[in-house]
């Protein structure tokens, strides 16, 4: 096993109930010990991934989610696939 990990800085986000419930189908559906060691994973596969999309300058943290798909509507919000 590898030596432990010091983990010196915290960092706080905010999630939708949707969002923070595809959070925890993750976690379980993959046998994760919390909810930071999912968030953890889906981190590095996140980092590890190709094909995303560079933010644009003026970009806002609500331009962006873990369940919405579809394009952006006129007020700023994604609008959830259905």
């Amino acid at each position: 096993m590898s030596e432990p990990r010091f983990r010196g800085e915290r960092l706080q986000i905010m999630l939708t109930p949707d969002e923070l419930l595809v959070v925890d189908d993750f976690r379980y559906k993959h046998r994760m010990p919390s909810r930071a060691a999912a968030v953890s994973e889906l981190l590095k596969r996140g980092l590890a991934a190709e094909g995303f999309v560079t933010a644009e300058a003026g970009a806002k943290s609500t331009d962006f989610g873990v369940t919405e798909t579809a394009p952006k509507k006129g007020n700023g919000r994604r609008e959830r696939a259905v």
